[in-house]
């Protein structure tokens, strides 16, 4: 007999609660405690992963800015100056070797404006891009879209420059409307200085004139009642024209339509050409436009959009052939631009989609572009793909849970048929009347069968159940930390560090002979992918040098053949290098290159000493002992840094050692073929007031020669013996290098703990 719904003592309500309990007779949870668990123990682990990997985020390396510079699904875009003889001919800035004495800037590299140089100047920006020059005898004025970080929606803003580009002074914002403003087309007619900036959300297109260039302007007129994108005009043959796309056209292809008007004033009113449509067809082909058009030897280039792959790919350039109000023809055309060889580590290595190229009065050619290191929406494919991850992660803490024998039921018993002693009538009637129902109450009475096959087929307690368990743990790990890296490592490209928003490179030395040719190739590859390296010169000392084709690096190799074979070739006066930074790197280290661009970073902020990653600490009292850097962490300090991997002054370093105060320390480095790096510490602390040297600790070394078995030192306790030698001998010429302790973790990044 069943009283007030009771069967055996036993509720309905109770047996719907019970559907997460291992044993019927009550107790503590044992699923909610494993997920509990679970969840606690793979939290504190990525928790500790995170802190451990990404504990020194790059800063967002176009600024150290907490307001701006914030990754957007958009993009992180910035801008660069290229120069040439001609519009075809355009190299960037760091080629020309323009140099800059402000923050060891030599040579300046691109991008020369970024989200960081106009969030420093009080404007919050998450990138800026469409840039467009207006030259104005020897000043340069940069307008250009830069994204508000709070309004998210794109502002006009201006730089100028009064060194031929090498700086660039952020003026501020001069144009902000309601809606989104880019594409600062800016020209000038009949004296006065107009703009006309792509602003499509607003449903038109607005001609802006200068009140106060380049600060103040005001709104002229409206141009076109369409909402025209990426629009400019030109004059040619006794006609203005106006090139632009609309893509509110019925059957309009974005990105891949474009139209053209005509008037006998840049004011308009305007006609529109016969043709319009003139293009609406594949967006690789280059129909939207890309910047401002240029003429050269009488003819006219249109730069276009190739948005195949990603948006803003790349710019195609199109010479007009025919262009009346009837016809339109342009052929594409090679422009030469560089292509960037170091992919997402490259400021422009994933896509540049604007050109703005004018003749300056000198007659060269300047030209600006922007550029971005990924594609478009990596931010958003980065977030989901790392939730997916995690999630996946989760659901095989909870397989482990099933094997394991916590986790019994996949879904509440009570969503299952005959789980449940006794249902009220409505129950019944919805089950017979839904098939739809008992299939899904028998799924998921198959599903929490699972868990039982599961431990069935694989027994932890046999070999291959705890295989099994062992691989699904390592699996759920992997992929915990593989989605953290999606969510908190970045898009995985390494970036410069930019010093007060300005950037420049340096030249990787390394001194090898034959037998070490593997790691050569190795080290090759590997370092001439980093952003900031601009040449690796090899300074071969024996044997048959290889040729330079045989190495696959992103930057020059030159292969520097020493008729000598001697340690001192090491800091060779070398006349060929460009760049006022050198990283002296032995071929046998290897360290990722967000380290190198640290200790870059470093380096430029104290260009007078040597920067490096291998602290030493020579002390007294009694004889001098040359010892690691077990020995400079005991007592807390440094005052040697190991120029086998070293950032150093080319013309002052180099200078130093080949000076003829140096001579007799050369000739001991010759007789023991050893001490070259301890040789130009106490040269740098003989002519340095202050501190001489600079540590930066680098997450992880590898020494390869290990692999190879080619170190050049492989008897530690000889190697360390001859050095200990050396410090008496330079001691006494020189001085001594005791009192030029520094200590560890002074610098505030935490870079040299």
């Amino acid at each position: 007999m069943v009283t007030g719904g009771v069967t055996g003592g036993t509720t309905e309500k109770t047996h719907r609660q019970r559907w997460w309990r291992v044993n019927d007779n009550g107790g503590a949870s044992s699923t909610i405690t494993f997920l509990f668990v679970s969840f606690m123990m793979f939290s504190s682990f990525g928790f500790l992963y995170t802190y451990t990997f990404y504990k020194y985020p790059n800063l967002n390396n176009y600024g150290n800015n907490s307001f701006g510079c914030q990754e957007d699904s958009e993009g992180s875009w910035s801008i660069g100056v290229f120069f040439g003889d001609s519009p075809f001919s355009l190299k960037p800035i760091e080629d020309i070797n323009i140099w800059e004495n402000k923050s060891a800037a030599w040579p300046v590299a691109n991008p020369v404006v970024t989200c960081g140089s106009v969030s420093d100047s009080g404007f919050a920006s998450n990138f800026v891009a469409d840039p467009f020059l207006y030259v104005q005898g020897d000043i340069l004025y940069l307008f250009f879209e830069t994204k508000n970080s709070i309004t998210m929606q794109g502002d006009i803003g201006v730089a100028r420059s009064l060194n031929n580009g090498a700086t660039w002074e952020q003026m501020g914002v001069v144009l902000d409307e309601e809606w989104h403003l880019s594409y600062p087309y800016v020209f000038d007619y009949n004296g006065q200085i107009y703009m006309m900036p792509e602003g499509s959300k607003k449903g038109d297109l607005r001609l802006y004139r200068a009140v106060k260039f380049p600060l103040k302007w005001k709104l002229e007129k409206i141009m076109l009642k369409r909402p025209l994108i990426d629009s400019f005009i030109m004059e040619y043959e006794s006609r203005y024209w106006l090139f632009g796309s609309d893509h509110s056209r019925i059957s309009s292809k974005k990105n891949g339509e474009l139209e053209i008007w005509y008037s006998n004033t840049p004011l308009g009113p305007w006609k529109q050409h016969k043709k319009n449509p003139v293009y609406n067809t594949d967006k690789k082909t280059g129909a939207r436009n890309g910047g401002r058009p240029f003429f050269y030897n009488g003819h006219v280039y249109r730069p276009g959009q190739d948005d195949e792959e990603t948006y803003g790919k790349r710019v195609r350039v199109y010479k007009i052939e025919v262009l009346t109000t009837h016809k339109y023809k342009e052929v594409e055309v090679d422009l030469g631009f560089q292509i960037p060889t170091k992919g997402k580590n490259a400021w422009n290595g994933a896509r540049s989609h604007h050109l703005d190229a004018q003749q300056l009065r000198s007659g060269q050619w300047i030209a600006v572009s922007d550029g971005d290191r990924t594609p478009s929406g990596d931010y958003s494919r980065r977030f989901i793909v790392g939730c997916l991850l995690i999630i996946v992660s989760g659901l095989l803490v909870f397989v482990i849970g099933m094997l394991l024998g916590f986790v019994r039921c996949i879904v509440p018993l009570n969503w299952c048929p005959h789980s449940i002693k006794k249902r009220s009538d409505s129950f019944l009637v919805w089950e017979r009347s839904s098939l739809m129902s008992i299939k899904l109450r028998q799924y998921l009475s198959q599903l929490n069968r699972v868990s039982s096959v599961l431990r069935c087929k694989m027994n932890p307690k046999t070999s291959l159940g705890r295989f099994a368990f062992l691989v699904i743990l390592i699996a759920s790990i992997v992929l915990m930390c593989v989605g953290i890296g999606y969510l908190f490592g970045g898009s995985g490209g390494q970036e410069s560090y930019a010093i007060d928003n300005s950037y420049s490179q340096f030249t990787m030395v390394a001194m090898t002979y034959d037998a070490r040719l593997w790691n050569l190739k190795w080290y090759v590859q590997h370092y001439s992918r980093c952003p900031s390296v601009r040449e690796i010169v090899v300074v071969w000392n024996k044997g048959t040098p290889p040729d330079s084709s045989e190495f696959d690096s992103a930057v020059p190799v030159r292969i520097r053949v020493e008729e000598k074979n001697s340690l001192n070739n090491r800091f060779k006066i070398d006349p060929l290098i460009k760049t006022r930074a050198v990283l002296e790197l032995d071929d046998d280290i290897m360290m990722s290159c967000e380290y190198i661009e640290r200790g870059f970073k470093v380096w430029r902020e104290n260009p007078d000493r040597l920067v490096g990653f291998y602290p030493r600490l020579v002390n007294g009292p009694g004889p001098l002992e040359y010892r690691g850097e077990k020995h400079a962490r005991k007592f807390n300090g440094y005052n040697m840094i190991l120029t086998g991997a070293a950032f150093m002054d080319t013309r002052v370093a180099f200078d130093r050692y080949w000076s003829e105060e140096a001579k007799a320390g050369r000739v001991v480095v010759d007789k023991v073929f050893n001490c070259e790096d301890v040789l130009m510490n106490f040269l740098y602390a003989n002519a340095t007031l202050g501190p001489s040297v600079e540590y930066v600790k680098p997450a992880w070394a590898i020494d390869t020669s290990k692999f190879s078995g080619v170190a050049i030192s492989e008897n530690t306790q000889t190697h360390y013996r001859v050095r200990s030698s050396c410090l008496d001998k330079f001691t006494k010429m020189y001085g001594g290098l005791s009192n030029r302790k520094v200590d560890f973790n002074r610098r505030q990044d935490g870079w040299d703990l």
